[in-house]
């Protein structure tokens, strides 16, 4: 365990006290947020992030461990592990340096070169490998055996070279140094196969293409893969293009480690050829391909990750009835009126567009729910015909002033998976499953998170290449991503659902459907401590999940805020050195701030929890998620056909990918800003400058009709941005200030457009 302390640590760039404590809570059943919220003391403040990172490791270096005994074991049970060998094993610190250790003595089936040893050719092997100036033909002679199979000296000779070849490529140190050099030099070329041309258009950017292996990106690395999976390219590794021959130069690798003398022996020189043309190139090149995979899906779970985070964090409309509407066409625009907890009041299916044209009726009837119910907000989807009942809102509100209505454009992804799921299939039975996405949509706009907890993570189609990707691994990630959403934010046990609910940190379903069981039998929780009443939510599942469930207007005021039960006693004790009672003073700002934390310090409670506390009695309940304003997409833009060039435009940041980001403004096909157009300064990150969901100003500069590509720049100067649309609505204050961009240095405008539409077909 030292050991992985040790390596943990420096990985995290914390200390091995931190990496062992949180080691210890992860062990004993503690989760993630729990911890980061509630054992700063312990921990030594790691964050979720550190925590995540810890706690995947860990799984991966104990099975190193285990691996590591397995194979000392082993070797040892041979009576071939040495004092060096055994130094080489206990100090890997990969999977794959410990194999290549193991390699030698790893039982096998029966290879050429075990049949040549067991055919006495290896004395042969250690003859010419020892003495290069011996005559390969004439020492042979000596080995013929035809009882053994040897019956002439070219069989001999083939004998002893396989011997060779195969000590040669299991000797660690040499794979190292040729990994080393390929790391360093290599790169991975790519050629479309030869007729496939027309069927592999969308790949054509990869017809003769070559890049450093160290250097391609994750989207164009799965891109290559997935045009190799489907027979249009054939990809090989190059050790050293700037070479005229780079696979002379792993040979000459290869000569040099074992100080093989070629000149002098050109049965050497053929030896160590063939080591790397049969044994080694093609292994090599598969384990890099293998690992060029590995870090591009680990790329693009992390984009997905990071997408989504953005995603299920944006500003919620807050609690305000809300008239969804899922758009169509021949099928009608689906309504559904929700109230201000999210329970549907009403719904029913206009047709305003062609063919049936009902465009007066369905404002009529827009018209007669807005006034029955009071709707303040109306959802739009953004799917087909979204922008034709964009106008019918827009009429709608205009003749209707008085009802002082906003409306705003939906992202509907993953709707259609709600309406028909299980999920959705309880909550509305006797329910449309049409207007099932319609309730979503207007649910989604209230709140975000409550809202897409319910749908699978990977359906909510902010990823890059998600199904290139390892999906236990994607799955993994996306839902410690919902995890740390949810318990980041906090839910309201009251109003939960039991999908929402799930989510908490220390509960699982049986436990969300138990409390929201227990809620209909018992009516609204009063207090926290009645949460211990629930069937099969014991101690552990309390002491984990308490901290992050809400009960407003409930017996005790902390039940609504972040304070976890077990530090009431700090709060109590508080109030009684101030003389203000605890109801008093949550909201108290001036006599907080006056608060000197250490004062309350003990040996249960350190100085960051007491400092949380005060924080949290400052503003009880805190959304970390930010203010809430809408895009005003441009009148008269509602087909790409509708772009032109120059074209200043206000959109929604609907996906970001390592090469710039994807905006919708409002024509159904999202464009490209590719990384170089996003600002005027150098960015390595596109995040450092946009996030899914930001409202952006942006310039067309490129359409393509028939291809639906749409390259956008935001690099505007201060002239064109003030022209640009600038209309947004805020519902509340924001909460928390916006995060500062990382220095930036170089200008990088010199990288030009051309590259945006090139990379707006990774897209799916």
């Amino acid at each position: 365990m030292n050991a992985i302390a040790n390596q943990l640590a420096h990985e995290l760039n914390a200390s091995v006290q931190q990496v062992t404590a949180a080691t210890q809570l992860l062990d004993d059943g503690a989760t993630v947020p729990f911890i980061a919220r509630y054992r700063k003391e312990v921990t030594g403040g790691l964050d979720d992030g550190q925590l995540r990172l810890l706690e995947q490791r860990l799984g991966y270096l104990r099975e190193l461990e285990e691996r590591r005994s397995f194979i000392l074991k082993t070797i040892d049970e041979q009576d071939k592990l040495t004092t060096e060998l055994k130094a080489d094993i206990n100090n890997a610190t990969s999977k794959t340096e410990l194999e290549d250790l193991y390699l030698p003595y790893k039982p096998k089936r029966r290879t050429k070169g075990q049949i040549a040893i067991e055919a006495g050719l290896a004395p042969l092997a250690d003859l010419l490998l020892d003495n290069p100036t011996l005559d390969p033909d004439i020492t042979a002679n000596d080995f013929i055996n035809p009882e053994k199979g040897i019956e002439d000296s070219k069989a001999a000779l083939d004998g002893a070279k396989f011997i060779l070849m195969e000590r040669f490529a299991e000797d660690a140190k040499l794979l190292a140094k040729l990994r080393g050099m390929l790391q360093r030099n290599g790169h991975i070329e790519s050629k479309v196969i030869t007729g496939k041309e027309k069927d592999g258009a969308k790949y054509q950017d990869y017809f003769e293409h070559s890049e450093a292996l160290s250097r391609i990106p994750s989207h164009r690395a799965l891109a290559m893969l997935r045009a190799r999976n489907e027979g249009i390219i054939s990809l090989t590794i190059n050790p050293d293009p700037s070479l005229e021959d780079g696979n002379a130069e792993c040979v000459r690798i290869i000569a040099d480690h074992y100080k093989l003398d070629v000149l002098a022996s050109p049965w050497l020189k053929q030896v160590a050829q063939w080591t790397w043309k049969i044994k080694l190139a093609l292994h090599l090149e598969n384990e890099f391909l293998g690992k060029i995979r590995e870090v591009a899906e680990q790329g693009a779970i992390d984009v997905f990750a990071k997408n989504l985070n953005d995603l299920l964090m944006a500003a919620p409309a807050g609690a305000k009835t809300t008239l969804g509407l899922d758009p169509g066409l021949r099928t009608g625009c689906k309504i559904a009126v929700v109230d201000k907890t999210g329970k549907l009041l009403d719904s029913v299916t206009i047709y305003p567009h062609a063919p049936q044209n009902h465009w007066d009726k369905s404002l009529r009837t827009l018209s007669q729910l807005c006034r029955q119910h009071k709707v303040e907000l109306i959802a739009i989807g953004n799917g087909t015909a979204s922008r034709e009942s964009d106008k019918l809102v827009a009429e709608l509100i205009k003749q209707e002033s008085d009802l002082k209505i906003s409306k705003i454009m939906v992202s509907e992804a993953g709707a259609s998976v709600y309406s028909a799921s299980e999920v959705a299939a309880e909550e509305f039975p006797n329910l449309d499953v049409s207007i099932r996405g319609a309730v979503s949509i207007a649910r989604r706009l209230q709140d975000p998170l409550a809202e897409l907890v319910k749908i699978e993570p990977k359906a909510i189609g902010v990823g890059q290449y998600q199904h290139d990707v390892s999906q236990s691994q994607l799955g993994q990630s996306l839902t410690a991503v919902v995890e740390d959403c949810v318990n980041a934010v906090g839910v309201d046990v009251n109003m939960a659902s039991a999908q929402l609910l799930t989510r908490v940190a220390g509960l699982n379903k049986t436990l969300a459907y138990n409390i929201v069981s227990y809620r209909d039998q018992n009516g609204m929780f009063n207090s926290r401590k009645e949460l211990k009443k629930v069937e099969r939510l014991g101690p552990k599942a309390f002491e984990q999940s308490a901290g992050f469930l809400r009960i407003n207007e409930g017996e005790d005021p902390l039940d609504g805020s972040a304070v976890h039960p077990e530090a009431y006693e700090v709060v109590k004790s508080i109030s009684q050195k101030t003389g203000v009672a605890v109801e008093e003073l949550i909201g108290n700002s001036t006599l907080l701030k006056s608060l000197n934390p250490s004062d309350y310090v003990t040996d249960k409670f350190g100085l960051p929890t007491i400092t949380d506390i005060i924080a949290e009695l400052d503003k009880p309940g805190r959304d970390p998620r930010p203010e809430f304003k809408t895009a005003s997409f441009k009148e008269g833009v509602e087909t790409i056909a509708d772009l032109k060039p120059g074209m200043l435009l206000e959109g929604v940041v609907s996906n970001v990918a390592n090469f710039g980001a994807f905006v919708d403004v409002g024509v159904h096909q999202d464009g490209l800003v590719h990384i170089s157009s996003l600002t005027n300064k150098f960015v390595s990150d596109p995040r450092e400058v946009v996030k899914a969901g930001d409202i952006v100003k942006v310039k067309v500069l490129e359409v393509d009709v028939e291809r639906k590509r749409i390259s956008f720049t935001m690099r505007l100067d201060e002239e064109v941005r003030a022209q640009a649309p600038s209309k947004t609505k805020a519902s509340k204050p924001t909460k928390t200030p916006a995060k500062k961009a990382k220095p930036q240095q170089n200008n990088n405008a010199a990288m030009g457009n051309a590259f945006a539409e090139a990379f707006a077909k990774l897209k799916k």
